[in-house]
Formats: C-alpha cells, sequence, structure tokens
C-alpha cells in the first residue's frame, strides 16, 4: 500500500525522508481540500447566524464533533470538547476539575516519563494548594512497575494523570489497568492519548478513562485543533476556565449564566477551519483502517530496532516490549543536535532534543536524544536511507 501519494508534502519535496511523525504529521490532500474548499466556497460563522452560509457551516461543523464521537466510541458529542490541542484539553481538565478536588496534602500520580504537558499543569496546582506530585518510576527499559505504581496510590491520591505512550521511549503504558486501578478506588484519570490517537485503536467506552486528550495535528490533522474528552462523571462537575462568546446563556450587570457542554467550555469563536479539517482527517485514518496503519507501524518499528542493533555504537534509549514507533537513540561521540543537521543535508528530518519531557531525559541521564517517529507515508526505503545517513554521520565524526 503506497500512501504516501496521499500526502502532497511529497510531491514539492520527492526526496524528504519525513521521521518527525510524533511532533507532527503531514496533511493529506482529503484534509487540504476540504479546507480550502470550505474556506473559499462555503465559510461562514457558527451558532450565530440564521442566513444559508452559516446554517451550512454549522451543520459541517457539528459534524465533526459526531464523526470524532464516533472514532473513539465515545457515548455522546456532549462529552467531546474542542480545544487547542493536547495541552489545553490537559489544563482544562486540570483546573476546569481537578484543581477543585485538590486540598492541602493531597497528591497527583503521574509518571517520570510524561511530556510537558502532563507535568507543569499539576505541579502548578499543587504549589497554588499545598499539594504534592507524585512520580511513578519506570525500569531501565523504559518499563511502568505496576506493582510500585499500585503502592504509590493512598487515600491521598485525587487525580492519577498517564501517557498512552511515551513521546520519547515509545512505550505502551497498561492503560487498561491503571484505569481499572483508579476507578477501583474512585480517583479520576486522564490519559494523554497525543501519540496513541493515531497508532491505537482508541475505544473510550472499553477503555472508560474520565479523561482522554488528543491533537489534530499528530493524526493527520491541522494544527490548532485538539480534543478533551470528558465523561459524564465529571463532565457536569467542570467548571470552564475561559470565557465568553458561545459558553454564554445570559449575561446580565449582575453576572453570567453559561451554558450546557460541550459548548460550556468553548469560549470565543470555535476553531471553525480545523474542526472541519480534524472531521476529514478522521475520515482519513477510517478509510485506511486503524489495524492498518499500527501494523504499518509496528513493522516499522521492529525494522528499524532490529537495524539499530546491529551497530554497537547507536544506542536505544528504551527497550520497552510494548511499544510504539517513537524510537530515541544515541550515537556514541555525536551530539544529538549533529546528527540532526548531517541528516537534514541528506533529507532526512528526524527530532532531536529532549522532546518537552526534560525529566525522561534526566531519568535516561542524557542531555538529549535524537528521535525517529512514523507517519502513513514512511516505508522500509526511508528507514535504509536513514541507516546510511547515520553511518555516513559516524564516518564524518570519525
Amino acid at each position: 500500500m503506497n500512501l504516501k501519494k496521499d500526502f502532497p508534502i511529497f510531491d514539492h519535496h520527492p526526496e524528504l525522508i519525513y521521521l518527525d511523525s510524533g511532533a507532527t504529521t503531514h496533511k493529506p490532500n482529503i484534509v487540504i481540500n476540504e479546507m480550502n474548499d470550505f474556506l473559499s466556497k462555503g465559510y461562514g460563522t457558527v451558532h450565530r447566524g440564521i442566513y444559508e452560509l452559516s446554517v451550512e457551516s454549522t451543520n459541517k461543523y457539528d459534524a465533526c464533533r459526531k464523526s470524532i464521537q464516533k472514532f473513539i466510541n465515545a457515548p455522546s458529542e456532549k462529552n467531546i470538547l474542542f480545544t487547542r490541542g493536547t495541552t489545553e484539553s490537559i489544563n482544562l481538565a486540570a483546573f476546569g476539575y481537578v484543581k477543585h478536588l485538590i486540598n492541602e496534602g493531597d497528591e497527583i500520580l503521574i509518571t517520570e516519563i510524561e511530556h510537558h504537558a502532563n507535568f507543569v499543569p499539576w505541579q502548578q496546582i499543587a504549589k497554588e494548594k499545598k499539594a504534592t506530585v507524585v512520580y511513578a518510576p519506570v525500569s531501565d527499559v523504559g518499563e511502568l512497575d505496576e506493582q510500585v505504581f499500585a503502592k504509590l496510590i493512598s487515600s491521598r491520591t485525587k487525580c492519577i494523570a498517564i501517557t498512552h505512550i511515551s513521546n520519547v521511549l515509545g512505550t505502551i503504558l497498561p492503560i487498561p489497568k491503571i484505569i481499572n486501578i483508579a476507578k477501583e478506588k474512585k480517583i479520576p484519570i486522564l490519559i494523554d492519548g497525543a501519540q496513541a490517537i493515531a497508532h491505537e485503536d482508541v475505544d473510550i467506552k472499553s477503555l472508560d478513562p474520565d479523561f482522554y486528550c488528543f491533537s489534530g495535528h499528530k493524526m493527520y490533522g491541522p494544527t490548532g485543533i485538539g480534543v478533551c474528552y470528558a465523561s459524564d462523571r465529571v463532565i457536569d462537575h467542570m467548571q470552564p476556565i475561559t470565557f465568553g462568546g458561545d459558553m454564554i446563556e445570559t449575561v446580565k450587570k449582575e453576572g453570567a449564566t453559561f451554558t450546557h457542554p460541550p459548548l460550556k467550555f468553548e469560549a470565543g469563536t470555535p476553531p471553525i477551519v480545523e474542526a472541519i479539517g480534524l472531521g476529514k482527517a478522521v475520515e482519513y485514518i477510517e478509510s485506511v483502517g486503524i489495524q492498518t496503519l499500527k501494523k504499518l507501524d509496528q513493522e516499522l518499528t521492529i525494522k528499524t530496532i532490529t537495524e539499530f542493533k546491529k551497530y554497537p555504537w547507536i544506542k536505544l534509549i528504551g527497550e520497552a516490549k510494548n511499544r510504539s514507533s517513537s524510537i530515541s537513540f544515541e550515537i556514541e561521540g555525536i551530539h544529538p543536535h549533529d546528527i540532526g543537521s548531517i541528516l537534514d543535508n541528506e533529507n532526512i528530518a528526524l527530532r532531536v532534543g529532549h522532546h518537552c519531557a526534560q525529566p525522561t531525559m534526566e531519568r535516561f541521564k542524557v542531555p538529549a536524544t535524537a528521535r525517529v517517529s512514523f507517519g502513513a507515508y514512511n516505508t522500509d526505503n526511508d528507514i535504509d536511507k536513514l541507516m546510511r545517513g547515520l553511518q555516513n554521520a559516524r564516518e564524518i565524526f570519525g
């Protein structure tokens, strides 16, 4: 299956080997064309007008929310809250719900390998409330010790927030088990699904978390749009964290009242074009099949790791058995930034740095890593060119 033809970036850059889908994915024609058509042929504001363009735009916008609800098998459209991305989704859950549960001495349990977006909000709440963030450790191969994790839960634990897939290590965490533990102990649980949404079959009814957060731009959609799934257990108790526009029901000099979810949490003019683009991204993933994408991801991951292990001068960072395609590594004697620069000269794009996960770097005692991550458009040939590029880098640095 040649999916590269679906992505026009490769028509303009035919030599490009793009290995940074963990940061952001390229967009297929179906997404680009839909957004262009909407802007040029049918654009209007939503939920505010009775003229034809507004009504048609509103129908398209609302249909996108419905398609996302079906894509993740959520109970209702009201549980699908549009945000600007995973970071804002986590902040909405953190400051709109969890913050109001926290008192002095309470604890918020996360892991030591979270993205900064799932670190900093909890630290800020803990600082304000005089609470504590507890960091569950991972092993040297990047796997969560489930028994240690369970022992860290106490009567003081008021929230668990955990990534579905590590953006650095590629580790797929045991999310169903952790959600079950949280539910048994009646602790709200948030899942950062940014790295999972385009690689795993996310079934909300089966998983049943309180919050599941993800971004459009990591699943072949545009930037500026994300989703905070909020369960029925929490959504009616959440407070908005931004105010004005569509989330208002009435405004008087004496005060304001707010409308019902999901609009209650979506202040201002919404990201109309971006939501429509995300709806088409969902359509693209469904047309290819999430299992097909997962199979591609796994095959490329296995091939890459197999190739890496042929060379003792390549050190993998994280070797979990259950993993996805974020593969971090070092090359002996070469700074990751130099690796990135050399590969860029050969039209190979990968990520270098701390990947917005400095505590993970600290855990594995590295200042930075190089990272490859795959999308629908990658092939075995991309890995072959990557390996030649890494060998060239090794030769340059002797």
